[in-house]
């Protein structure tokens, strides 16, 4: 896929969404690929026990799993050249079933000097946000 026609973006316009499932198999892949073994990622007794509702996805694979909506309507993921969130819930991920993170984007802003658009991203699990302020610059110069 080609990158977006700037001169045909207004800010308000939506980029296509997508819904990612994560079951407790990604979150054992994600460890291995990252190094990130921390109990909170695959033990539920120890992420109960330290106040979370249950094992929770890690941050930064929610954070790349949300910015890929972007970096498939950019056409390459060198257009994004900024990439900034806040985590603001943790995800869940059930034992049984996983979860779904829906992940949305719209146009926020637009730099025709340097020919930049600003996506903001929404992401949340069962209608709540899961991170704020996510905020993509993508440049289509």
């Amino acid at each position: 896929m080609g990158a977006p026609d700037f001169d045909q973006l207004s800010v308000g316009d939506q980029i296509p969404g997508a819904t990612v499932h994560v079951e407790r198999a990604t979150m054992v892949r994600y460890a291995g690929a990252s190094l990130d073994f921390n109990p909170i990622h695959y033990d539920d007794r120890f992420a109960t026990s330290v106040g979370l509702p249950d094992v929770i996805a890690h941050g930064m694979w929610t954070m790349g799993s949300a910015i890929q909506i972007v970096v498939d309507w950019a056409g390459d993921a060198g257009r994004v050249v900024e990439y900034t969130v806040r985590f603001s819930a943790p995800v869940p991920v059930p034992y049984d079933s996983g979860t779904d993170v829906a992940v949305a984007g719209r146009v926020k802003s637009l730099d025709e000097e340097r020919r930049r658009v600003v996506i903001d991203i929404t992401a949340s699990v069962g209608g709540a946000k899961v991170l704020s302020r996510a905020l993509a610059t993508v440049d289509l110069g």
